[in-house]
């Protein structure tokens, strides 16, 4: 990709400014979450309700105005280990996904750390924006995949003119879909 002013030039000519939605900079980027401290998110959140991963990765999304989602490949791993302390458990449901419900020992361990949690929660809160943007964290959350798709597809196979028209069609029968919805 080519620098230009802070934007890049992406796949088919797209500018776009990969920091734009995380609130920073690539110079003075951080981890969201420091040793323990998404296990406590993601065990308050799911004090809140029963959840499964995909809840707590919008729940999270949500609570920074579409700013942050943890990856699968954190969250995921993260629920096992909170399985495996005894803090939370597979709760009653139907179908394929089972959320997952705190135990006593979720609560507990909460309790104790009751002001932690609290800062985490406003440290996510403070990154949601002060108003709404145009599309909400949904629609940004779908462009970055669509771009982390398009970028992959790229550098695995290369461009050629059949790809350029395979994906230019994908995409015109989105826009269509788009326009066509209510």
């Amino acid at each position: 990709m080519v620098a230009m002013r802070g934007r890049h030039r992406g796949f088919g000519g797209f500018d776009f400014d990969p920091f734009a939605e995380r609130g920073g900079r690539a110079g003075n980027r951080r981890r969201m979450f420091e040793g323990g401290e998404l296990r406590l998110v993601l065990l308050k959140l799911i004090a809140d309700e029963p959840r499964h991963g995909y809840d707590l990765i919008r729940a999270i999304e949500e609570l920074t105005g579409g700013r942050y989602a943890p990856s699968p490949g954190v969250v995921y791993p993260t629920l096992t280990m909170l399985q495996d302390m005894g803090l939370i458990e597979e709760a009653a449901a139907e179908g394929s996904r089972k959320p997952f419900q705190v135990t006593a020992e979720g609560r507990a361990h909460l309790a104790e750390n009751a002001e932690e949690v609290e800062r985490l929660l406003a440290r996510l809160a403070e990154l949601a924006p002060g108003e709404r943007h145009a599309g909400g964290p949904p629609v940004r959350r779908a462009v970055r995949n669509l771009m982390t798709a398009l970028g992959e597809r790229v550098a695995r196979d290369g461009v050629d003119d059949e790809l350029l028209h395979e994906i230019a069609a994908i995409l015109d029968e989105a826009a269509q879909r788009i326009e066509r919805a209510k």
